[in-house]
């Protein structure tokens, strides 16, 4: 699978670990950054690895930074993109399942390396269960993007 990964200077470590591991999974990997700890805007970072979704480049994204709330809102902004932040395995399944999503926010505070590979395998592994009422969602929500 090709994924698209990207991060702020705070969660740098934990991208750095998902990489490597990603690549070890047999994974085709596009890091998009960051590659120091300086201070930078993880906008630059999430619009970057959203676009490679949209663009066809990357069949899902990973976006992480401090607390993931902000890589999360940057990635739903561009069109098409469903990013959902999980901090749980139970979190990462139901959102592929229900929602079909494409890129995964993750918190470099609240999520442990060892977690963050359980939730990126459950995440990757699972998915979309294509049931009548989350398709019927899905075509709501890309209707509603049409607006913008």
């Amino acid at each position: 699978m090709k994924i698209s990964i990207g991060c702020d200077h705070s969660a740098l470590e934990l991208k750095n670990v998902l990489v490597e591991y990603l690549k070890e999974k047999g994974h085709e990997v596009s890091d998009k950054g960051t590659f120091t700890k300086d201070s930078c805007d993880y906008t630059d970072y999430g619009y970057q690895v959203a676009k490679d979704i949209k663009d066809g480049k990357a069949d899902r994204g990973i976006v992480i930074c401090f607390t993931g709330i902000g890589m999360s809102m940057i990635a739903n902004k561009v069109k098409g993109v469903r990013c959902a932040l999980c901090g749980s395995k139970d979190a990462a399944e139901l959102t592929r399942q229900h929602n079909d999503s494409n890129c995964l926010a993750l918190s470099a505070k609240y999520t442990g390396y060892a977690l963050a590979k359980e939730i990126v395998d459950v995440w990757l592994n699972t998915e979309f269960s294509n049931g009548v009422r989350h398709i019927r969602r899905l075509e709501k929500m890309a209707e509603y993007e049409k607006e913008f």
